[in-house]
């Protein structure tokens, strides 16, 4: 059987369609992962493994494969524990796969079976609603998700148990609320500044020699009338 579930590859600010396919299959006990993963997307075996092991669910002894596709395109990133763990669960038929067509997934997981925040979680919501789809993200990262828009549907799990119990309904998850900041810094922050990466390592330098820094202004030439 092969369950299919949806989460997204990050080109800047785009959110870039990913299809995670999930097989299992007689053979040699195996966790295979292909697609071009980084490191941090190929030790996601690992932590799902333990995270459904903290759950009560344990892999069986046959041969496992998931593929991200496109699998021209490379992966980053620990974004793809859920979508894997979510799969999986599909393809054992703990979760129902006909909810999975309906969600974009992302987000990290602990051995523990928690999930934890990730980087990326508006665009990951704008690129979900522009495809008629919700999202599935970390609960630290609903309120930032919220913010795509007021008829996207949000689900926004503390751990794997919440989730599948949602899906199996014994217990409603509400959609995060979106959250502002109480008070804006009054202090300017050098990680506050994008990009500029070469006079940011000046700054640095200056400041961890106890060095003299000057700054010149580029000169502003104006061109006169005849």
């Amino acid at each position: 059987m092969t369950s299919h579930v949806a989460t997204v590859a990050f080109r800047g600010i785009d959110a870039v369609a990913v299809d995670v396919q999930v097989q299992i299959s007689s053979g040699l006990p195996a966790f295979t992962l292909v697609g071009l993963p980084d490191k941090a997307v190929a030790e996601s075996r690992e932590r799902v493994r333990s995270a459904l092991t903290a759950i009560g669910l344990a892999l069986p002894a046959k041969r496992i494969t998931v593929n991200l596709a496109p699998a021209d395109l490379p992966k980053e990133g620990s974004h793809y524990d859920l979508p894997i763990a979510i799969g999986l669960m599909a393809a054992l038929g703990i979760i129902p796969s006909e909810f999975l067509d309906r969600y974009t997934v992302f987000g990290e997981l602990s051995l523990d079976g928690s999930i934890t925040a990730v980087a990326g979680s508006l665009p990951a919501a704008v690129g979900a609603n522009s495809r008629g789809q919700g999202l599935i993200c970390p609960k630290a990262c609903g309120a930032e998700a919220a913010w795509a828009g007021d008829t996207i549907d949000i689900l926004a799990p503390d751990n794997l148990v919440q989730l599948v119990n949602h899906f199996k309904g014994t217990q409603v998850l509400s959609r995060p609320e979106v959250e502002t900041a109480e008070q804006p810094p009054q202090r300017v922050d050098l990680k506050d500044i994008k990009g500029q990466e070469v006079a940011k390592r000046a700054l640095e330098v200056a400041a961890a020699g106890g060095h003299n820094l000057l700054t010149i202004e580029p000169p502003v030439l104006f061109r006169t009338s005849d």
